[in-house]
């Protein structure tokens, strides 16, 4: 059970599907889109980051979080909640290390997206 519940912070079939109203086609452009557009979107944040651009950094981790969450992926969705948050409230102390949990949370779910 430990795996499965694991398995869901990275990627909910189910939720996702519902989100598309049971489309798997659907999904899976979503999904494409999605495995295209995300490294461009992690490189805003990195930017954003290195320039210590509060606003950017909220921004950037808003998108990413809207587009995860289409995928139920509540790690990756936390992750960048958490620097949406850091941004928005310009306290960028450990931005880095929550950056790193977000791109964990980004690989771990392209191979379920890749799959579909």
């Amino acid at each position: 059970m430990e795996h499965s519940t694991f398995t869901l912070d990275i990627f909910d079939r189910t939720l996702a599907l519902s989100r598309v109203g049971g489309d798997a086609e659907l999904l899976k452009e979503i999904a494409l889109l999605f495995l295209e557009d995300y490294p461009q979107s992690l490189r805003e944040l990195h930017e954003a980051i290195e320039a210590g651009d509060a606003k950017r950094i909220e921004r950037a981790a808003h998108g990413l979080k809207g587009s995860v969450s289409n995928f139920g992926a509540r790690t990756a969705v936390e992750a960048a909640y958490r620097i949406e948050t850091m941004g928005r409230a310009q306290q960028l102390t450990g931005v880095e290390s929550a950056l790193r949990m977000l791109e964990r949370a980004l690989a771990a779910l392209r191979p379920n997206l890749e799959a579909l």
